[in-house]
């Protein structure tokens, strides 16, 4: 069953300066709202299970694969489905607010024990390139 989807009544939690997360999570399901400051970069990774992702405010500049044989600008309404294990990185330009949707829920997120936890205390490298 999934939770039903009332961001105001979820506290947002902190992880670092130029981040923060809402998170609904059912059995099946999970829906984190994030917003990030300009320049932020989500270093290049993968996961488990597919990740939707939806840009609502600011531009975000992805990139996949290993070596990053392809690039793509989201912007404002756009939306990327990136398939299970693909790796990927993605700048913020301007500050951002995406939704992201994973099936079934990120447990790392769940217990605590992701990288951004873990690393709560390291600001995020600006990346030498902003433009779009």
């Amino acid at each position: 069953m999934v939770s039903k989807l009332n961001w105001d009544a979820i506290p947002a939690e902190t992880v670092n300066p130029s981040m923060s997360r809402q998170i609904v999570s059912g059995d099946k399901l999970m829906i984190a709202r994030i917003r990030f400051k300009d320049g932020f970069i989500v270093p290049l990774h993968s996961h488990v299970h597919e990740q939707i992702t939806q840009a609502i405010s600011g531009k975000m500049r992805f990139w996949f694969g290993e070596n990053k044989e392809q690039t793509m600008l989201l912007e404002p309404g756009d939306v990327v489905v990136i398939p299970s294990n693909l790796p990927h990185e993605a700048l913020m330009i301007g500050d951002v607010e995406e939704v992201d949707t994973w099936a079934p829920p990120r447990q790392d997120w769940l217990d605590k024990t992701d990288a951004y936890l873990r690393e709560s205390s390291k600001p995020s490298p600006r990346h030498a390139d902003s433009s779009d």
